[in-house]
């Protein structure tokens, strides 16, 4: 099948209310656009040059979503091309953050990575740190806002495995937005891919991020 028909197969089985992000990195602009024409609004990225080097081509006629890990460094380089980074998890990130959006006058919606499954060779915040974090990031910065959860489950061969994982990440979810935390909205809880999605939104996800399922396998 081909990028169309793969992105109508994926939308008709999530439920209402569930936001699709194509995760295309090595994607061509001329696949992403494909993808667009089907449906899909939004775009994760996770290199800052493949994005650039995208956004020049396709520009704001879709969102832009960073989903890699974000260097400080490189912060300055996407202000005013994303729409939201989905991997703030540490505060020297937030600063900088902060620091490149103050000046330009806007605020950048971010979600807190947390890596769920404590891995050590993992980007993200520790489960029993994310609340701690949270906090520091709402009442610490006025240019960031915070919309939510993001995780990456581990690399497993059997997608069940990751049920326990999306769980308690819904959980954790669920439980910081019931604290009603000044400055953080808990709207997204952003889990699941190609593999796993389907689990994930039974978990309580209500955006996925999805590669391989609409573009095919990747070739490098």
């Amino acid at each position: 099948m081909g990028i169309k028909e793969n992105v109508e197969r994926i939308k008709s089985l999530l439920p209402e209310g569930v936001t699709l992000v194509a995760a295309s990195k090595s994607r061509t602009p001329e696949e992403i656009l494909e993808a667009h024409r089907a449906g899909v609004g939004i775009f994760g990225e996770n290199y800052v040059q493949e994005l650039l080097a995208k956004y020049d081509k396709i520009g704001k006629r879709v969102e832009w979503h960073f989903i890699g890990h974000l260097q400080r460094n490189k912060v300055k380089k996407i202000v005013g091309v994303v729409d939201m980074i989905q991997t703030l998890d540490n505060l020297k990130l937030a600063e900088e953050l902060e620091k490149r959006f103050s000046k330009v006058n806007r605020i950048i919606e971010v979600l807190i990575e947390v890596n769920i499954a404590r891995e050590p060779q993992k980007a993200g915040v520790l489960p029993e740190d994310v609340i701690p974090f949270v906090k520091d990031v709402s009442e610490g910065f006025s240019y960031i806002k915070i919309k939510g959860l993001m995780t990456m489950g581990p690399v497993v061969d059997d997608p069940e495995k990751l049920r326990p994982l999306f769980r308690e990440t819904k959980k954790l979810f669920d439980r910081i937005r019931d604290m009603g935390i000044k400055n953080a909205d808990m709207e997204i809880l952003s889990m699941g891919m190609s593999d796993s999605f389907l689990i994930a939104v039974e978990e309580g996800a209500n955006m996925v991020r999805i590669g391989t399922a609409i573009f095919g396998k990747r070739l490098f």
